[in-house]
């Protein structure tokens, strides 16, 4: 299924694809690919820094769920279905988000740029972490990935990706995107 180019939609699709995941999680404590992390920590991290993130750059305030800690499928879902809420709501398409990292950008794309992509490759860890189905959109592997390798400097020096795991060069665009992030393709999982 090829992912939508609009934020709302591209957000319902990709968060959704995490939600299954969430919900197949039966260990929490699963170790993860990105190293020190958890399964549940894969989720604490995608809840936790958006929050912050639209209230400094836009004055928006998320609605709050119980901690990770406490459950992390219900925090998940108050937080997921609190951004598209943020994405769906009409007004959006006037509000932007100012940022000293990205600048001044519509606060759709913001949050598609900087939020989604995250919960897309962070589906990858929790889907490894958890034995379930790792398989990303390919089309928007590639397309992420065309975007950060012209930029990988600066992504490098901001301390939020890994050290690039080599691939082959004739590798599917999931398996680089990967590597360039800092992840091992083949790590193992349960």
């Amino acid at each position: 299924m090829a992912l939508s180019d609009r934020p709302a939609e591209r957000h319902l699709q990709v968060a959704g694809l995490f939600t299954a995941r969430v919900r197949g999680t039966r260990s929490w404590d699963a170790p993860s690919p990105v190293a020190g992390w958890t399964a549940r920590d894969v989720v604490r991290h995608l809840t936790e820094w958006l929050p912050g993130f639209l209230a400094s750059g836009a004055g928006l305030e998320l609605p709050h769920g119980p901690s990770v800690d406490e459950d992390p499928i219900a925090a998940w879902q108050v937080h997921c279905d609190g951004v598209q809420a943020v994405l769906d709501d009409p007004e959006t398409a006037h509000r932007e988000l100012t940022n000293p990292h990205i600048g001044a950008l519509p606060l759709a794309t913001a949050i598609d740029r900087s939020y989604t992509a995250d919960v897309f490759m962070h589906t990858w860890d929790l889907s490894r972490a958890t034995g379930q189905d790792d398989r990303l959109d390919q089309d928007f592997c590639a397309q992420l990935l065309g975007g950060m390798e012209q930029m990988e400097e600066a992504l490098r020096a901001s301390g939020q990706y890994g050290t690039r795991v080599e691939v082959p060069a004739d590798a599917d665009p999931q398996t680089r995107l990967l590597g360039f992030i800092g992840r091992d393709p083949s790590w193992p999982g349960r």
